[in-house]
C-alpha cells in the first residue's frame, strides 16, 4: 500500500504500570492531534488476589491482562474523537510495554488466569516488571552462568535480573509447576497485545534480546537450563521460541475483531513490539551514539546507541539492532524513581502539608519542591540510597532497600523530599559514569516523562551529572515512538532513524549544569557512593538478611505450621 504522509495518521499506545495512553500523530511531522488515556481497573497487585482474600508474599506485583485489551477498547477510539480525524486515515498502529511483563497463555493466547480452574492461582496472572520474588532464582542462574563461564552472561553487566524472562520462568517452574505445564507459551506483554491486535503471534527482538538472554540468534543451552533445574531444560523449545520480527517492522494486519475494538480499519499495519524505553528514543531523534535517552516515571530507564560491542558491568543488556538497525543498543536502569517520590509523599508527609497544598491549589509533590528549591546544595545534611524497590544498575540486586543517612528531630518532609530526588540523580551518575569507564561515553542526556515538569528536579540532574540535559518534548513519548514505528511499519519511512528525523520532537541543552552547584554535589555524590559501596558490595549484608527475616516472618503469618519448612506459595 502507498502511503501519503501528508495525509496518513498513526496511532501509539503506550501501556505503563498503571495506565495505557494512545496517541494520534501525524506522519508528516510527528504533530500529536490527540490522546486519551485509561487506567487500568485493576492497578499493581501485590497485596491481595483480587476476588479471593489470597495475600500475596513480599516483592510480588501482578497485573491482570484484560485491562491491556481494555485500553485498546477505550484509548484508541477516544485517542480518534479527541483528534477529530476520520479513522480511515490511520495507516498504522504501534504500541510498547513496560518489561520485562510477562504472562502464561494457552496455546491460542488465552492467559491462564482467565480460565476459571486457575483465577484463584498467583501464577497463572501477569507478572509486572517490578515483580521482584524472583531474585532466589536470579542468584542461581548467575551464579551458575559464572562458573560455566557463559559467554552471554557478559553481555547484561555480569548479571541476570530477576525482572526478567528466564528468572520468572524458573520461578514459575518451582513455586507452581501445574501452570508452567499448562502454559504453552511464556509471553512477553509486549509480544501479547501484538498477537491480540493481529491474532498472529510474533516475539519482538528487543524483549527477546534484553529480558530473554537472546545473543547472537541464539539463548541459553538446554545442558544449562537442565543444570538449573532438570524440568526446566525445554523452557526456551517449550515456551519462548517464536518468529523474532525486527523493530519497525510489520508484525501483520489489524484483525477484524481489534478493529472492532479500536474503530480503525480493518488490515491497518500494526508494528512489531516494543519496549517503552527503547521505543522513546526516535520521540526525541536520540539515535546517535553518545545520546543516552532516560525515561522517567515511576522507573527510569537508560538507553542509548552504539557504534562498537562494549561490556558494561551492571548494565540491563547490550543487543544489536535492540534499539535501531546497525548500532548496538545499550540499556541500564533504575528500579524506582517516580515511585519514590510517590512513597514518600503517601506515607511520611504530614496532613498539614496536604491542607497547605490543598489551600494553595498545589499537589503535595508541588509544595514539596517549592520548599525545597530555594535551598542550597547539602543543606539539608541528608544522603540517601535511590534502593527503594531494589537496584536494577549498576548492582543488579533487587534485595536491596533504602536509606536515608542525616534525619535529626529538626528534618523537614521537604528537605527527605529533596534528598531522595538527588538520590536518585546519583543513581543516574553512577550508571553514566560506569557506561563512560567501560567506553561508551555519554555526551548529552535526553529527558522522557511527566518528571520533566519538575524544573528543580531537572535541574538537580544537570548539576549532579554535569551534562546538558535535552528534554523530549511530547508528554507521550513512548506513544510518540510507537507511532514512528507504525509509520516505518506502515511503509511512510524507509526506516526508524529517517522516521524520527521528521516525527521526532526534542528541545536541545534546556537546562545547563550551574559550576558551583556541580562541585557542591561532586562532594555529596562521593558520600553517596561510599554507602552504595558499602551497602551494596559485600561491606555490610543487612538488607538480605532483613528479606531473609521478613519472607520467613511472612510464611509464619500465612502458615505457621509451614514456617520452617521451605513452603511456598502457589
Amino acid at each position: 500500500m502507498t502511503v501519503d504522509p501528508q495525509r496518513a495518521l498513526t496511532i501509539g499506545v503506550d501501556y505503563g504500570t498503571l495506565s495505557g495512553r494512545a496517541v494520534v500523530v501525524r506522519v508528516a511531522d510527528g504533530a500529536e492531534l490527540g490522546s486519551a488515556v485509561h487506567e487500568y481497573t485493576h492497578g499493581v497487585i501485590d497485596r491481595e488476589l483480587p476476588g479471593t482474600g489470597r495475600q500475596l508474599p513480599p516483592d510480588w506485583a501482578l497485573q491482570v491482562p484484560s485491562d491491556y485489551v481494555d485500553v485498546l477498547r477505550s484509548a484508541v477510539p477516544a485517542a480518534i474523537v479527541a483528534a477529530g480525524i476520520d479513522a480511515s486515515d490511520v495507516v498504522g498502529i504501534g504500541t510498547d510495554f513496560t518489561a520485562c511483563t510477562m504472562l502464561p497463555v494457552t496455546a491460542d493466547g488465552v492467559p491462564l488466569c482467565q480460565l476459571a480452574e486457575y483465577a484463584d492461582r498467583p501464577h497463572a496472572y501477569v507478572k509486572l516488571w517490578k515483580h521482584h520474588a524472583a531474585q532466589p532464582q536470579a542468584d542461581r542462574i548467575n551464579e551458575l552462568a559464572r562458573e560455566r563461564g557463559e559467554s552471554w552472561l557478559p553481555r547484561y553487566g555480569g548479571l541476570i535480573s530477576s525482572e526478567w524472562e528466564f528468572a520468572k520462568g524458573l520461578q514459575l517452574l518451582e513455586e507452581d509447576p501445574e501452570i508452567y505445564a499448562a502454559a504453552a507459551h511464556w509471553v512477553e506483554a509486549a509480544d501479547w497485545i501484538i498477537w491480540q491486535l493481529t491474532g498472529t503471534y510474533v516475539r519482538n527482538a528487543c524483549t527477546a534480546g534484553y529480558k530473554g538472554i537472546r545473543q547472537d540468534g541464539a539463548y541459553p543451552s538446554r545442558e544449562f537450563l537442565a543444570a538449573l533445574n532438570p524440568d526446566f531444560a525445554g523452557f526456551v523449545d517449550d515456551k519462548l521460541e517464536a518468529t523474532i520480527g525486527q523493530l519497525g517492522s510489520r508484525a501483520g494486519g489489524l484483525s477484524a475483531e481489534a478493529a472492532a475494538w479500536t474503530g480503525l480499519p480493518v488490515g491497518v499495519a500494526v508494528a512489531v513490539g516494543n519496549v517503552d524505553a527503547h521505543v522513546t528514543v526516535p520521540a526525541g531523534n536520540a539515535l546517535a551514539p553518545g545520546q543516552m535517552v532516560a525515561i522517567m516515571g515511576t522507573s527510569t530507564c537508560h538507553v542509548m546507541n552504539g557504534r562498537e560491542l562494549r561490556e558494561v558491568p551492571g548494565m540491563c543488556g547490550v543487543v544489536e539492532g535492540g534499539i535501531s538497525e546497525g548500532l548496538f543498543g545499550y540499556e541500564a536502569g533504575q528500579s524506582g524513581v517516580g515511585d519514590i517520590f510517590g512513597y514518600f509523599v503517601g506515607s511520611g508527609v504530614p496532613q498539614d502539608y496536604y491542607r497547605r497544598a490543598q489551600a494553595a491549589g498545589q499537589s503535595v509533590h508541588e509544595l514539596l519542591t517549592e520548599l525545597s528549591a530555594g535551598q542550597q546544595v547539602g543543606e539539608h545534611g541528608l544522603i540517601a540510597l535511590d534502593w527503594h524497590s531494589g537496584n536494577r544498575s549498576v548492582l543488579v540486586d533487587h534485595e536491596l532497600s533504602g536509606v536515608i543517612v542525616g534525619q535529626t528531630l529538626t528534618t523537614r518532609p521537604e528537605d527527605v523530599y529533596r534528598a531522595l530526588i538527588e538520590a536518585t540523580a546519583f543513581g543516574a551518575r553512577t550508571i553514566i559514569e560506569t557506561f563512560g569507564r567501560s567506553g561508551v561515553p555519554v555526551t548529552e542526556l535526553i529527558i522522557s516523562g511527566g518528571l520533566t515538569k519538575n524544573a528543580m528536579l531537572m535541574q538537580i540532574y544537570a548539576d549532579v551529572t554535569g551534562l546538558p540535559l535535552s528534554i523530549i518534548t511530547s508528554d507521550q513519548g513512548p506513544a510518540l515512538g510507537s507511532a514512528i514505528h507504525a509509520a516505518v511499519a506502515a511503509g511512510a519511512y524507509p526506516d526508524v532513524a529517517a522516521a524520527a528525523e521528521v516525527m521526532g520532537r526534542v528541545e536541545r541543552a534546556v537546562y545547563q549544569p550551574v559550576p558551583a552547584d556541580q562541585q557542591a554535589y561532586d562532594e555529596l555524590f562521593a558520600e553517596y557512593t561510599l554507602l552504595h559501596d558499602y551497602f551494596g558490595r559485600g561491606g555490610n549484608d543487612v538488607m538480605h538478611r532483613l528479606k531473609a527475616i521478613q519472607r520467613r516472618a511472612h510464611r509464619s503469618a500465612a502458615d505457621p505450621a509451614a514456617s520452617n519448612s521451605g513452603a511456598v506459595l502457589v
